[in-house]
């Protein structure tokens, strides 16, 4: 008698079970990106808070879904990038100088970490300007029109990502007629970006790109693109269904990325394969493999860091791992990040991993958005985009039952 094949496992958000993982990915993202923010303060070491960041993440992992065969794990290396850093930076203990990098008060740092569970991952990036231990100042001057921007910029993307039609109100009529608009492009999401930065004497910084997310992939096959560069193009629209990474990024300066005079710590595996030749290649990559995945990882997060220095080169000339090159501004400016894991649902945006608002009573620009057709996307009601989690998973609750 023939073998009956088991079912096939509904990976998509048509099955509870997926949500359910990704909601409890971003608790802990959640509360360690708290914890990581706590720690930042003027002269704490960046390698230091990156190491703390990693054992907060891998404790809290261990607290959920104990005794269940599915993998977690980090699905991103805690960073702390300096001020005029685009991407993200975590430093190696066994490189001297930079693991004596420390913070500098009243410089915008950005922390970026995340957690996956069965594959299912969430990531967050917050940003913050450093301040002196146990200080409470208020944040003016540049800083503040930087981070304000941000925040405006960051509401704004987000309520694009939302299907027209989720959006509609009103008569049936009017619902199918907003629902047959068209989605925004990007060109159209980073010229209201540009005004936004424009408005706070910021700017978009080149190729920020929003990825969609999937089962063990954080770079999709769509991708939005800001601001994009010469022969740069993003490629897809959000849609019910969807999980994506959304980022902001924004720049005093001149909004130009060049990359950095620092080793790539910061890798991931890819699907080509290829025979290495080396023991230590096979050794870094067989440990990559068992404990990230296909996630990032950092190399202070292998057994032997040294080693894995060795080990990673013919990996990445064979393109079995990819290395992210550390960049930054051009001309050295301040720059910004937030990123954003959210889930489009028939019910709307749901903030799965999100930075907590700005609070602007503590953030105080003197400049202020202007613009009519900004401020209208921006007094789009609080349904779908900012109903509490509380809300949103009584109504989904209720919909499971049939209710």
């Amino acid at each position: 008698m023939a073998e009956e094949k088991a079912p096939e496992v509904d990976y998509t958000l048509n099955n509870p079970d997926t949500l359910t993982k990704y909601k409890t990915a971003a608790q802990i993202s959640h509360k360690v990106l708290e914890a990581v923010g706590a720690l930042c303060f003027e002269g704490e070491k960046i390698v230091e808070i990156c190491q703390k960041g990693d054992k907060l993440l891998d404790e809290e992992i261990t607290k959920v879904y104990k005794g269940k065969k599915i993998s977690k794990g980090i699905s991103h290396p805690t960073t702390v990038s300096p001020s005029s850093y685009v991407t993200p930076y975590t430093p190696l203990v066994s490189d001297a100088a930079e693991a004596e990098i420390v913070l500098k008060a009243g410089e915008v740092v950005k922390i970026q970490l995340g957690a996956q569970i069965d594959g299912f991952g969430t990531i967050v990036c917050d940003m913050l300007v450093v301040a002196k231990k146990d200080s409470k100042d208020v944040i003016t001057g540049r800083e503040a029109d930087l981070i304000t921007a941000t925040h405006y910029a960051n509401e704004v993307l987000l309520r694009l990502m939302v299907p027209q039609g989720l959006l509609a109100q009103g008569t049936e009529e009017e619902k199918k007629k907003a629902s047959a608009q068209k989605a925004p492009t990007q060109a159209y999401m980073s010229s209201l970006l540009e005004k936004i930065a424009k408005t706070y004497d910021c700017t978009v910084v080149e190729n920020t790109t929003s990825w969609l997310f999937g089962r063990n992939e954080i770079e999709g096959e769509k991708k939005i693109i800001l601001s994009p560069g010469n022969g740069v193009r993003g490629d897809g629209v959000p849609e019910v269904g969807e999980v994506w990474g959304v980022e902001v990024g924004l720049s005093l300066g001149s909004g130009k990325v060049k990359n950095l005079d620092h080793r790539a710590t910061l890798h991931r595996r890819t699907t080509t394969t290829y025979g290495l030749k080396r023991p230590s290649s096979r050794q870094t990559l067989s440990e990559v493999v068992k404990k990230f995945g296909t996630f990032p990882f950092s190399l202070r997060q292998l057994e032997d860091e040294k080693a894995a220095k060795v080990g990673v080169v013919e990996c990445v000339r064979a393109g079995v791992l990819r290395q992210y090159e550390p960049a930054g501004e051009t001309d050295g400016s301040a720059v910004s990040r937030l990123l954003t894991t959210v889930a489009i649902t028939k019910n709307g945006l749901t903030k799965l991993a999100a930075a907590a608002p700005v609070d602007l009573e503590k953030v105080k620009s003197d400049k202020k958005l202007e613009d009519e057709e900004i401020l209208k996307i921006l007094e789009q009601p609080p349904c779908p985009l900012h109903r509490s989690q509380e809300e949103q998973e009584q109504e989904e609750d209720h919909q499971d039952r049939g209710c």
